[in-house]
């Protein structure tokens, strides 16, 4: 699959979203913008579904999701199954969401500082590779947890 990414946020984060976009063009991978527009109050839960939707379906390599912390629209990401969303601040989280966790959504918070510039963080993560071993282990642990109630 070529890089093509589907990005949403709500209201809280428009501005973080739009550039996500512009420096994922500048890298060359295709966005595709699920919104909002500026000015347009829309719920969380409801745009990582759209983007955690054509993550599961495979139309994308990856997602990224965004609110006003970042925190409401990772737990929406994650409750879809096959999707692993990581709220990542700084390029080391970022890293190891995709080495450790083989995350398939970053969430970022619009309202809230980063630790690392915003183009190193999405570099860090797109740069990264699954290292696999006793993290697959791990990773078809949290799959199971997807078909466990408890």
């Amino acid at each position: 699959m070529s890089d093509i990414v589907a990005i949403a946020s709500d209201h809280g984060a428009v501005e973080r979203r739009l550039k996500v976009v512009s420096h994922l063009q500048q890298r060359g991978i295709e966005c595709i913008d699920l919104g909002v527009a500026d000015g347009v109050s829309a719920d969380y839960p409801d745009q990582a579904e759209l983007v955690a939707c054509e993550v599961v379906a495979g139309r994308v390599s990856f997602g990224v999701v965004l609110c006003g912390t970042g925190i409401g629209i990772s737990i929406a990401a994650n409750k879809v199954d096959g999707i692993r969303c990581a709220l990542v601040n700084d390029v080391f989280t970022a890293t190891m969401a995709k080495e450790h966790n083989n995350a398939n959504v970053l969430a970022f918070g619009g309202r809230v500082p980063l630790y690392d510039d915003l183009h190193a963080i999405l570099d860090a993560f797109i740069d990264s590779k699954f290292t696999g071993g006793r993290h697959q282990r791990r990773i078809d642990k949290i799959s199971n947890l997807e078909k466990n109630s408890c």
